[in-house]
């Protein structure tokens, strides 16, 4: 009976890791198509430049247009993903380290524009990047 819970459980995992892999990858994709679509890539370029990252405007580009594509090829899973993954999770850990830190840990709420949900997202990310590459590798045993 063991057994059997064991392998509905090992059946249902990839499943839910796609789901999961896809949820992730659609948050992240909002993101890019909101910047895109609000014309808010100068600015978010501007600030770049102001934070002292050369070419500014085409890191900015790089990003958006890496958030759109980029999270097509992770919700399909390609063997890009886990690349993609580990990139976004730097992506937003730079984010967070020139941003959401210095205004705490809440989105909202308790504070406004903290850490919380780029925390969230690093973490859901390599989760996927591991999940993936594991899936890659397949077993070690």
């Amino acid at each position: 009976m063991q057994d059997q819970e064991n392998r509905s459980t090992l059946l249902q995992t990839p499943l839910q890791m796609v789901l999961f892999r896809v949820l992730v990858a659609a948050l992240i994709g909002v993101h890019g198509w909101a910047r895109l679509l609000a014309d808010a890539i100068y600015p978010f370029g501007g600030f770049l430049d102001a934070q002292g990252f050369p070419f500014g405007i085409a890191i900015a580009w790089a990003i958006t247009l890496l958030e759109i594509v980029g999270t097509i090829l992770v919700m399909v899973g390609s063997r890009h993903t886990s690349i993609l993954c580990l990139v976004f999770a730097t992506v937003y850990i730079v984010g967070i380290a020139l941003v959401h830190a210095a205004e705490g840990w809440f989105v909202v709420g308790l504070g406004r524009n903290g850490m919380e949900y780029s925390v969230l997202l690093v973490a859901s990310l390599l989760l996927v990047a591991h999940a993936h590459w594991q899936k890659r590798e397949g077993p070690t045993e």
